[in-house]
């Protein structure tokens, strides 16, 4: 009867062990490791906030390229597929543009996105049709103004010339996108 009680705890402290060490967030894992990199050193700061936007651009440049090749396959509306397509190499470009800034900062990018912007691409897999239409126009709407923002204060904030430059270049991007996402946006509401 005891072995098996042992047996049991044991059982039970191997399932809690295992369960409370699940693989973190990408994101967040990927800026510890440059937390880390860089802990009490005279950049840190600097390194932090450069990480900070390296790492969420690369999570929401990784977002962008998966929906749109999921706008390729699911997409009714022309319009929707084609910019789907931009988004597909557009952001593939900025992300290897990204890529290789990171390389040449020592910052550690995550390999795979973020929940949040994992939790997008569920929604819209559930989605079929004109629904998916809108919903995925809807939420490149936001998305961008949201990006925009970000790529502007990095802009204006980052400390690392080669950061900023690479957040201007992109802003320009970002702006065609949320322009021509507001487009289709009005031809699909119009559409109702």
């Amino acid at each position: 009867m005891k072995r098996i009680a042992s047996t049991g705890l044991i059982a039970c402290a191997l399932f809690l062990g295992v369960s409370c060490n699940q693989k973190q967030e990408p994101v967040e894992e990927a800026q510890e490791a440059n937390e880390q990199a860089y802990e009490d050193t005279p950049q840190e700061d600097t390194q932090d906030d450069l990480s900070e936007f390296m790492t969420e651009a690369a999570s929401g440049g990784m977002m962008e390229v998966e929906l749109g090749n999921l706008v390729q396959q699911k997409a009714q509306h022309a319009d929707v597929k084609s910019f789907g397509q931009m988004m597909v190499t557009d952001h593939t470009k900025a992300n290897d543009e990204l890529k290789a800034l990171a390389g040449a900062k020592n910052i550690v990018l995550p390999d795979s996105m973020g929940k949040d912007h994992m939790d997008h691409i569920t929604e819209l897999r559930n989605k079929t049709g004109a629904d998916f239409d809108k919903a995925y126009i809807n939420l490149m709407v936001e998305d961008h103004q949201e990006d925009i923002e970000e790529f502007e204060e990095a802009a204006r904030e980052l400390q690392d010339a080669d950061a900023k430059a690479f957040a201007n270049k992109t802003l320009t991007t970002l702006r065609q996108h949320h322009d021509r996402a507001k487009q289709i946006k009005e031809t699909l509401d119009k559409r109702q």
